[in-house]
């Protein structure tokens, strides 16, 4: 599974976060501590804010520890916000449209997780995405279609909400298609004020995420970078976590979903 961060408060160069740390994405892109795949290496990526109200973004297909750019430019780009997400592939291809994260307007997004059996239900998935947003999918990952969908369901005017909605259409696909794996969604979107992180899983076993709000900075992460420097507090599982680096305690929010009838497939 992949491995991420996002961060939100003072302007840093990236390279605080994404190379320094003990156990850096950089780190973690060979030797993840708290993932089933403990290497990372099917491409990587990084969303920036900086000077305009959409986001940057760098991706590439190399291996996050060998790709040389990733140090000079993370050594370089100071920012307030931003993402960087080191990929392992459920399957798709590892191309530079399918490495995170994604931008959509003023959006980014990035994900750790999978739609189960994919294959059965991508159609029907893809078909969740409006008209007027499919030409913007360029790759063919189980993620880009979520964040897609999720913008169709309003994300610019309650992105909790439309969050939500998202996930439980998903359900409902995969319930028509009897799918027997679960649907795992670790995921992060920002808009260039607030991040919006999700953990779920309808098995119960969703991906880790941690988060860490201290000196004006909100740190959210699928794994703690250090031991011990930092207090780093478990997202529940089925919970959104909300805020930034600016304002005080981020919001821990449970996730709306409907009530449904619990199938083998989720246990």
């Amino acid at each position: 599974m992949c491995r991420w961060i996002a961060y939100s408060g003072e302007p840093i160069f990236l390279q605080k976060l994404i190379a320094d740390p003990e156990n850096s994405l950089l780190s973690q892109s060979l030797h993840a501590r708290e993932a089933k795949v403990e290497t990372n290496g099917d491409g990587f990526g990084f969303g920036w804010y900086a000077h305009r109200e959409v986001p940057g973004h760098y991706r590439e297909i190399l291996p996050a520890w060998n790709d040389e750019n990733l140090r000079s430019l993370s050594g370089q780009i100071r920012s307030p916000m931003f993402f960087s997400h080191i990929r392992a592939s459920t399957g798709t291809a590892t191309n530079r449209s399918n490495c995170h994260p994604f931008v959509q307007g003023r959006w980014l997004f990035m994900h750790n997780g999978q739609v189960g059996s994919y294959d059965k239900v991508r159609r029907n998935l893809e078909a969740m995405i409006p008209d007027d947003l499919y030409c913007s999918r360029l790759g063919t990952t189980d993620s880009e279609a979520l964040f897609l969908a999720a913008c169709g369901f309003g994300l610019d005017e309650d992105p909790f909400g439309a969050v939500c909605a998202m996930i439980d259409d998903v359900l409902d696909i995969m319930d028509t298609a009897k799918a027997t794996s679960p649907f795992r969604f670790t995921a992060a979107f920002a808009d260039g004020n607030d991040i919006y992180a999700f953990r779920y899983s309808s098995d119960d076993q969703a991906p880790t995420l941690y988060h860490c709000k201290e000196d004006n900075c909100l740190l959210i992460v699928s794994e703690p970078l250090d031991e011990g420097e930092r207090d780093w507090q478990a997202v529940p599982q089925g919970h959104a976590i909300i805020g930034n680096g600016k304002e005080g305690a981020p919001l821990i929010k449970k996730l709306k979903l409907r009530t449904r009838d619990k199938t083998p497939s989720r246990h």
